[in-house]
């Protein structure tokens, strides 16, 4: 994590996001046609439920150089697939762990519960964690990866 006097200027990050179909890529695909203003630095990859993210396909989007990684997905109790997003949640929490054993920086992967009504949040969210991550700096483990 860099300091406050650290920051690298123009730094804009690559952040891969894993969609759920039936809500987020929604509420994205109606950002989109709304013309809300979020930044452009989000990857979107489309999956049929958020349940579905493999914690390998996160690792791997780290590894390739991505800043960061979103999966989001409808909200606990409205999954499309009955308990796909409790699934990615229990996921998630081991994934974040054994990254802090290893030293890596957890605060790179996200889960947020976006439902397609919730246009607005997920403008909001986007804008969240690209500031977030650009607080943090590139991401250490794909630059040294990368090469």
């Amino acid at each position: 994590m860099l300091d406050s006097n650290q920051r690298i200027d123009g730094f804009e990050p690559t952040i891969v996001g894993y969609f759920c179909n039936w809500c987020t890529y929604a509420a994205a695909d109606v950002a989109g046609s709304s013309r809300l203003q979020y930044p452009h630095n989000i990857r979107p990859i489309r999956v049929m439920c958020s349940g579905s993210v493999d914690p390998l396909y996160i690792l791997r989007a780290l590894f390739s150089g991505a800043d960061a990684v979103l999966v989001s997905g409808c909200r606990p109790g409205d999954c499309h697939y009955v308990s796909g997003n409790y699934k990615e949640r229990r996921r998630m929490v081991v994934l974040k762990t054994i990254m802090d054993t290893l030293g890596l920086e957890s605060d790179r992967i996200w889960l947020r519960w976006i439902a397609a009504s919730d246009v607005p949040k997920f403008a909001a969210t986007m804008n969240e964690v690209t500031e977030e991550v650009k607080k943090l700096g590139p991401n250490p483990i794909g630059r040294a990866w990368s090469v």
